[in-house]
């Protein structure tokens, strides 16, 4: 239950950021840059409940691939909606490789640990 609040608070913050600045609650209807906004938000606090998980000890557990799962279908389906309007999603693109990186390390050191 820790984990889970833990991981719950970065995405509050980032849904309070878009209901208080661009009053909605579609994160996919947003335009480019208050999409990267929002998207940044919640990806970096993500990783930092990640980190601060791993501070104090506790083992990566199914909630956090799950997050991972549900952040990278976000990027996915508005880096879709970008190529099908003809939008520029350079930017996107970036920052969803970058999660594939950082994902692929996650899930390799949690096999590791579990192996020993």
């Amino acid at each position: 239950m820790k984990k889970l609040i833990i991981h719950l608070v970065p995405a509050f913050i980032s849904f309070i950021w878009l209901v208080t600045e661009c009053h909605t609650f579609n994160p996919v209807m947003l335009k480019g840059p208050e999409f990267l906004i929002f998207y940044s938000i919640l990806l970096f606090g993500f990783y930092a409940s990640v980190c601060l998980l791993k501070l104090l000890k506790e083992s990566i557990s199914k909630i956090t691939f799950y997050g991972m799962s549900l952040i990278f279908a976000l990027g996915m389906i508005k880096l879709i909606r970008g190529i099908i309007l003809g939008k520029p999603i350079g930017f996107l693109v970036t920052m969803l490789f970058l999660e594939c990186i950082v994902g692929m390390l996650l899930i390799k050191f949690h096999f590791k640990y579990k192996i020993k």
